[in-house]
């Protein structure tokens, strides 16, 4: 395992030294730098990935440090990876700028060029869409205006009846008492009654008894 991991370590040390080419190639050759560092990485890959089986098959006492070692090659492959795409991202966007430039340095445009005639048809189908949406939003707000201004008269309403509900229990209440309180009397004056006409037969009795 020792052998390759020394050519490994050494070829990545080589694809880092070449990233710096990247910076000071010309147009001609920079797509051959690149192509050169693509497959310097994609051979390391290659051999990390006999590293990982030649590692599996060491002594424990030595299995863990040769997996950290391992990791190690393949984080630092991956990072020079990472940087050779952002620099061909930002390849193609710089070329695509540079192209995009010269087509419209090198174009003459006419009066009658569709490409700088403004597109009024799409102005006013955008400015008539946003007006219907706005009148929509008005009838919406309007008919939420009218439900409430409905809600309110129903809460006062219901307010009305339940206070007139309140004052015909509260006449109830107090009709229930006056019958009450006659009903209570008529008892009482009918015990008197009895009581008085019993009181009067017993004087008659006595005066009858008496005098006679």
């Amino acid at each position: 395992m020792e052998p390759l991991y020394q050519q490994t370590h050494k070829q990545v040390h080589e694809v880092q030294s070449h990233m710096g080419r990247l910076e000071t190639a010309d147009k001609q050759s920079l797509h051959l730098v690149e192509n050169e560092i693509q497959a310097s990485i994609d051979q390391i890959f290659s051999r990390l990935e006999r590293l990982e089986i030649l590692s599996s098959k060491e002594p424990p006492n030595k299995r863990q440090n040769a997996k950290l070692r391992v990791d190690q090659l393949k984080y630092d492959v991956q990072h020079l990876q990472t940087a050779l795409r952002n620099f061909q991202h930002r390849r193609y966007a710089r070329e695509q700028q540079e192209r995009q430039r010269e087509e419209l340095l090198s174009r003459t445009f006419t009066t009658n060029d569709s490409d700088t005639t403004i597109p009024m048809d799409e102005s006013l189908q955008f400015n008539s869409s946003l007006q219907k949406v706005h009148h929509g939003m008005d009838d919406l707000i309007g008919g939420g205006h009218s439900i409430l201004e409905g809600l309110r008269a129903q809460r006062l309403t219901l307010k009305g009846t339940q206070k007139k509900i309140l004052d015909i229990a509260n006449m109830l209440g107090l009709s229930n008492t006056v019958m009450r309180l006659i009903e209570k009397r008529a008892f009482q004056d009918k015990y008197f009654m009895i009581g008085g006409m019993l009181l009067t037969c017993v004087v008659m009795f006595l005066v009858v008894q008496y005098l006679t």
